[in-house]
């Protein structure tokens, strides 16, 4: 919605980024400017800078940037005006809606009620009688009462429309059960309950909003699990189960499981600090929400080869973040002869919480761990596979950032496949230069095209003009540094820009300041796209000069006048001449 700009004006204002920002991330004084590690990627050295005079962020490493309302839309996975609500509840401002966007906000809302009375009618389902089957369950698993209660389990019956009747005679329409993903349309139209004869589980997020359901069948039927698909208040690649829970925990790091029931059997045992992806690998968006309440991880998935497949493509994903890694191995079970994978669950209930305990204090870090599973490829006992061995694993010791650490575990490698030290350092030494020539060259081939490297990230906003585009990229820095290069009247028209995402917001600049308020990031309001506002704070970001800011300025209009002239002249070169003496004096005049 089109907010009033003066109360978008007051908001910002009360909306200080570096205590917004600061809650999310820990950001370090330096020069009047504060800096961070990116909440958006993983990166161990800072690249993520926050202006407080000008009220934005930019992060040099992915390029994210924007004002305050930006950071919360990124962060907390909402829309401009769910982003523009969530400050002002914090600032303690109301918020004037108009009547479309009052609706949309009440649909958000409708929804996370929905879930919430869903849930709660699924948890009284447990305490009667019709859920016995699902108590009997939880017994079987051995999950007590006092768990059950502090996860919001439930049970869903072995009919097609419990839920269905009992939402809708509290209000909720046909309509909104679908599109919370609680209800299922046939081929004929009718709806039926999506969840049935099933443990319940509630997934609730950070804020303490039930966002969707897990569940588990009573029997062997398939699916087994059954979780919710994604809805407007629902994505699965942000959210973790029992995250809200875990947060609070006095642990000083967090373990990722596969399973719901897993988290639970873990936090039964005392060790509230499990967590759990929804149905998905390891995201980016997880691990953004993790780095906001730890900065310690341990991987605990199933010993089986889904299981090590997750764990390799979650430390792929964490390689090089900030996060110290560590993975937890469960071993084999001997059962009936055979050994068998266990997960968490299986572990606690059969070797007990101490077992586990000791496991996850002996806990391998990644490094160790994708060294032993390069071996396993292997029959080091084979000079062949010996020497296929010592080349993948020096690739792997090759990306490495520390010489000590890549030493330390040289030595290891060296002892794994039976050579010297100094043959096995030797490999390594040969793939970090491999590794380095090949980033030089992916940087030459950057700078012999600058064009490339200068083009915005997204096509959509691709520059037709590269010389006109830097000229109109520096307008906007000048004016955004520099407010009294302003003056009385705008200089040229948006028009005359080569990019149309670069002259919208020029004009949108001279609104602000037209109106007497200071031109900033934030001014340039939701009319702009998050992909959009990334691309003008990098811009920002950019070194200026002001020491002769206004006649770098007008040169900067001259480039833009030449080449808007070019352009018309293709088209009609009488015209290119009548526009080419009016911007002339037009130049004159106003600059």
């Amino acid at each position: 919605m089109a907010f009033p700009q003066s109360f978008m004006d007051e908001l910002v204002a009360r909306s200080d980024i570096v205590d917004i920002v600061g809650s999310y991330v820990p950001l370090t004084a330096k020069g009047g400017s504060y800096w961070g590690c990116c909440p958006f990627h993983n990166e161990k050295t800072p690249s993520f800078h926050v202006l407080p005079d000008r009220q934005m962020y930019h992060c040099f490493g992915c390029k994210k940037g924007g004002s305050v309302i930006n950071f919360i839309m990124e962060e907390e996975n909402l829309s401009f005006p769910e982003a523009v609500r969530f400050l002002a509840k914090r600032a303690g401002m109301e918020v004037p809606e108009e009547d479309g966007d009052r609706e949309a906000g009440r649909r958000r809302q409708r929804l996370l009620d929905l879930n919430r009375d869903a849930a709660r009618f699924y948890y009284q389902l447990l305490q009667q009688p019709e859920g016995q089957a699902v108590q009997a369950y939880l017994d079987k698993r051995q999950i007590r009462k006092s768990t059950a209660v502090k996860f919001g389990m439930g049970a869903s019956l072995d009919e097609w429309d419990v839920l269905l009747n009992a939402m809708t005679q509290k209000g909720y329409t046909k309509a909104e059960l679908l599109s919370a993903g609680l209800v299922v349309q046939n081929k004929k139209g009718g709806l039926y309950d999506k969840f049935r004869n099933r443990l319940m589980l509630p997934v609730i997020d950070t804020r303490g909003d039930v966002v969707a359901f897990g569940s588990r069948v009573l029997d062997k039927s398939e699916p087994k699990y059954m979780n919710s698909s994604e809805t407007p208040v629902y994505s699965k690649r942000r959210v973790l189960y029992g995250l809200n829970l875990a947060k609070k925990s006095k642990r000083p790091n967090i373990i990722l499981c596969e399973g719901n029931l897993d988290i639970v059997t873990l936090h039964q045992a005392g060790f509230d600090n499990a967590v759990a992806s929804m149905g998905t690998a390891l995201t980016i968006e997880q691990t953004r929400l993790l780095s906001r309440f730890t900065k310690e991880l341990v991987l605990c998935y199933d010993n089986d080869n889904a299981g090590k497949l997750a764990t390799q493509r979650a430390l792929e994903l964490l390689n090089g973040s900030e996060f110290s890694v560590k993975v937890l191995q469960l071993p084999r079970r001997l059962v009936d002869g055979e050994y068998v994978k266990q997960d968490a669950d299986d572990f606690i209930k059969f070797q007990g919480a101490d077992a586990f305990e000791r496991l996850l204090n002996g806990s391998e870090n990644g490094i160790e761990f994708r060294m032993a599973q390069i071996a396993g490829k292997y029959d080091l006992h084979s000079d062949e596979a010996r020497i296929a061995y010592c080349g993948e694993v020096s690739e792997l010791l090759a990306s490495l950032p520390g010489a000590v650490e890549r030493e330390i575990y040289t030595a290891r490698a060296a002892e794994a496949a039976g050579i010297t030290k100094d043959a096995m350092a030797l490999e390594v030494k040969q793939a970090f230069r491999r590794r380095a020539s090949k980033e030089k060259r992916a940087e030459l081939r950057k700078d012999l095209n600058p064009a490339v490297s200068l083009q915005p990230r997204e096509r959509r906003i691709h520059y037709d003009n590269m010389r006109s585009a830097r000229a109109e990229e520096g307008v906007l820095r000048l004016l955004l540094w520099d407010d009294t290069l302003f003056s009385d009247h705008i200089p040229l028209v948006p028009e005359r820009f080569s990019s149309p995402l670069l002259g919208r917001a020029f004009q949108r600049l001279w609104e602000v300041h037209a109106a007497g308020k200071r031109p900033m990031i934030a001014s340039l309001g939701e009319e702009f796209t998050q992909e959009e506002t990334e691309h003008l704070t990098a811009v920002c970001q950019e070194p200026v000069s002001l020491s002769n800011a206004a006649q770098a300025l007008k040169d900067y209009i001259n480039v833009i006048n030449e080449e808007a002239d070019k352009r018309t002249a293709q088209e009609d070169p009488l015209l290119a001449a009548v526009e080419k003496y009016k911007n002339k004096k037009r130049g004159t005049q106003y600059v």
